[in-house]
């Protein structure tokens, strides 16, 4: 996916009301997900990104522990200047849900197996988790 298609389809989902503001949402998600995978999938998830994002879901950072839903909402409000808990819920949204068009139901299935359940809502694809295999 190119630069500007992802972010004109993050600022459009997120409402946002410039590229920068989605942009910025954009990164610290990426960052949070990117440290909670691992393996083909992150790589694979990374090659269907533009190239600046792919390389913020490809840093060597590791969660030291996988992150329910909920926590994963708060970090992304705790890394965003005057973020709620409910305007970070709204950022997670938009850009992972432009994440999961970019991924393919296929790899976004796989990328589910190795998050806590509840990450399909954030992804925008309720049910992903568990259609996928059972937990």
């Amino acid at each position: 996916m190119r630069w500007q298609t992802f972010l004109d389809a993050v600022r459009e989902r997120g409402a946002y009301p410039s590229a920068l503001d989605a942009e910025r949402a954009s990164r610290v998600v990426l960052a949070l997900l990117g440290a909670h995978l691992v393996g083909e999938e992150r790589s694979e998830l990374a090659a269907r990104l533009p190239e600046t994002f792919a390389l913020i879901l490809l840093n060597p950072l590791q969660a030291a522990e996988p992150l329910t839903p909920e926590r994963f909402v708060r970090a992304t409000a705790a890394w965003i200047d005057g973020a709620s808990e409910r305007t970070a819920a709204w950022d997670t949204g938009a850009v992972l849900s432009v994440v999961a068009d970019a991924a393919g139901e296929d790899l976004l299935g796989r990328v589910l197996l190795q998050l806590p359940p509840g990450y399909d809502l954030l992804f925008g694809h309720p049910g992903g988790d568990s259609a996928v295999a059972p937990r």
